[in-house]
């Protein structure tokens, strides 16, 4: 039942992962950002475009908080991870609707009667959160693409070919998946079933600490320790991409091909991980210069799997994979990023695999099917941390292929299912910011070296930028069918002035800063690897904002009376606003609270720090460690965005009032009159809204 006057008929909100407003703003006044412009024109928003976000400034709190309207305090989820309680070397799995303790919006507008997706929202949406038949979900069980964690199959791969190569190698990624940000790989399997909440989750605590303790009897400390060169995301500067699985193969002339062109030269490919192989031909044109590969199953084929010109995205070539001694069919994308006239060398870019048959996360399953009839098989994702710009060319294309098909499964939802709120996620600005942000400017404290001027950064983010026009540019046309159209961010990124301290980094326990005031102690184990020594180890800075005391009582290692918590809080944070960056000689931290405290800023509560902290300005890695307020470099910040127009929203109007997260969920209630989520603290930005209330 209505329970006010509805303004809008239909709302779609288009989150974008990381969308900075700060670069928007400067982008739509040099006139990058068109659709983005006049879209901002049609409607209301502050004219910075700043949306306050809440804190910590990373993935699933943020989009949490969006759906909910509460903060992180209130709804549970704190950070990227979850440290399991009672045992702080315990780093769990946090993009779960079952992990939530607030209802979201869509349970609302389905309660409503409006029919409802939620595409890819990674906050609080998977498993399905009601069982109203209005209720549809594409994902949401992870950030990246849709599907990318239950349907990744086989990760990126880079090619190198030539004649002075001696033999074919397979070389396995030189930085671990779980180091990278916002990337999971692997869902733990109860996360797939929509059905049975509370056993599911106690099905997936019982895992994590099963698997913890017997890795703690072994000495493994079961989340990572991030100290030295490692800080920072395993982001490293450079070209060499050491985030991506790699090939390395001879060329020779073709021989013993069942349908091989005069003069066509020959290649080896290994694929998911080594264990399938497939051969290619470099191909010559009428002028004699190879310009051309084409990738077959076998020699004894006469038609290749895949014909790749030099230069040219091929998208969803269809091929066996296989994972976990399963076979699957799956799609992915080729491209020959560079080949010698020649042919005596060549490089090329093979995106992720996708199994083509699952439908796990997808509600209701019959939709799985529909999509990939109506957009296309589900797209990869891609994420190379590399400072190479034909790598940084091959993730636009792939994000490319992401836009298109987020354009066409909304096509489909709205005109064939009767779809009339779309909460909807794209996360291809954060997931390419990533591997370059941090370098956008030649850092003189020492982050590292980079082989890029500013312009050629700028040059990059401003393809990102244009990259989300163009989406946004290809839906406005649903203004004059009535729709009102929301765009947000979960938060964005910085590009920091100094290296960061060793602290705030979101994969893992933070050793560096700590250990050098003398709270985290490590050792290393008979394996030669670095783990914390609980029994001399008072405290560690652990999962981006937090710190937690070693206590006893309540950990299992615990050395710490709690009748000396109080003072053992009050002197870390005394340390910490007394550290100086050896290279500026000023703090490093904004703001350290005791977590009773950081409910102030809506952080804190069970499922956070005993001390919660957040980086100074120009110290930041790029975002979790900063408060969302936070400048960088190069015209970058930390607060997400918010653009709105169409119905029920005033028309060329700019607001002074400061925009928060949690008013999200309650403005798109009042758009559709429907109630508000139970545990809602935002208002609805009443300042645009059409009506008075």
């Amino acid at each position: 039942m209505l329970r006010t006057k509805k303004l809008a008929d239909k709302i779609m909100v288009l989150g974008v992962d990381g969308l900075d407003p700060r670069l928007t703003r400067r982008y739509i006044d040099e006139g990058h950002l068109p659709n983005m412009k006049k879209l901002a024109e049609m409607g209301a928003q502050r004219h910075d475009l700043v949306m306050l976000g809440a804190q910590p400034t990373v993935t699933p709190p943020q989009w949490t908080t969006l759906a909910v309207g509460a903060n992180p305090c209130v709804h549970g989820i704190t950070q990227f991870s979850r440290v399991v309680p009672g045992k702080i070397n315990q780093s769990g799995y946090n993009v779960d609707s079952r992990l939530v303790k607030a209802e979201p919006v869509w349970n609302c507008t389905t309660e409503a009667g409006y029919k409802t997706v939620v595409f890819h929202w990674p906050g609080g949406a998977w498993p399905p959160t009601t069982d109203s038949e209005n209720l549809f979900v594409v994902d949401g069980s992870a950030p990246g693409s849709v599907g990318s964690a239950a349907m990744q199959r086989d990760t990126e791969l880079l090619v190198g070919a030539s004649v002075d190569i001696p033999e074919v190698k397979f070389i396995t990624r030189m930085v671990d998946d779980a180091v990278a940000p916002c990337v999971i790989n692997k869902l733990p399997e109860q996360t797939l079933q929509a059905s049975d909440t509370a056993k599911g989750m106690q099905m997936v605590q019982q895992m994590t600490e099963e698997m913890t303790d017997k890795l703690s009897s072994a000495g493994v400390d079961t989340i990572n320790i991030v100290s030295g060169e490692e800080q920072g995301f395993g982001t490293r500067a450079g070209s060499f991409p050491q985030a991506v699985n790699t090939c390395i193969s001879p060329i020779k002339e073709a021989s013993n091909w069942a349908s091989a062109p005069e003069g066509a030269k020959e290649f080896t490919i290994f694929l998911c991980k080594g264990i399938i192989r497939r051969v290619g031909l470099i191909l010559k044109n009428e002028k004699g210069i190879y310009d051309t590969v084409a990738i077959y199953k076998s020699k004894k084929d006469s038609t290749p799997l895949v014909t790749c010109p030099l230069g040219e995205m091929v998208y969803n070539v269809i091929d066996e994979v296989i994972d976990d001694d399963k076979t699957y069919i799956a799609n992915r994308h080729y491209k020959v990023m560079t080949l010698a006239e020649d042919g005596s060398q060549l490089s090329l870019y093979i995106s992720a695999a996708m199994d083509t048959q699952c439908d796990t996360v997808i509600h209701p399953k019959r939709l799985a099917k529909a999509l990939v009839e109506n957009a296309g098989p589900f797209p990869p994702q891609s994420q190379m941390y590399t400072q190479d710009l034909n790598m940084q060319a091959c993730m636009l294309s792939v994000w490319d292929y992401v836009v298109d098909w987020y354009i066409k499964s909304f096509e489909y939802l709205i005109e064939n299912e009767g779809i009339e709120v779309i909460f909807s996620h794209l996360h291809s600005v954060d997931f390419v910011e990533h591997t370059f942000i941090r370098y956008m400017q030649d850092k003189k404290g020492g982050i590292g070296f980079s082989e890029h001027d500013p312009e050629v950064y700028d040059g990059l983010m401003r393809n990102l930028y244009k990259q989300v026009d163009r989406y946004v540019g290809a839906l406005m046309h649903y203004l004059d069918d009535g729709w009102t159209i929301m765009i947000t961010a979960d938060h964005a990124q910085v590009s920091p002035k100094y290296k960061p301290p060793g602290i705030g980094d979101m994969c893992g326990v933070n050793a560096d800063l700590l250990e050098e005031l003398g709270y985290t102690v490590l050792k290393v184990n008979d394996k030669g690897k670095k783990v914390i020594d609980w029994s001399k180890t008072r405290a560690i800075a652990s999962q981006g904002n937090d710190i937690f005391i070693n206590l006893k009582g309540r950990e299992p290692h615990g050395i710490v009376d709690p009748a000396d918590q109080y003072e053992l809080e009050e002197q870390i944070m005394t340390d910490l606003y007394s550290y100086k960056h050896p290279d500026s000689g000023k703090r490093v931290i904004a703001m350290a609270l005791r977590n009773k405290d950081a409910i102030l800023l809506g952080y804190g509560g069970p499922t956070a720090g005993d001390i919660c902290f957040w980086v100074a300005e120009g110290y930041n890695y790029d975002h979790t460690d900063s408060l969302s307020t936070t400048f960088g470099d190069q015209g970058t910040s930390s607060s997400p965005i918010f653009i709105g127009a169409g119905k029920g929203l005033k028309k060329n109007f700019e607001t002074d009032r400061w925009i928060r997260q949690v008013d999200l969920a309650p403005t798109v209630c009042v758009l559709l009159g429907c109630r508000m989520p139970a545990q809602c603290e935002g208002a609805p930005i009443y300042q645009i809204l059409e009506e008075e209330y």
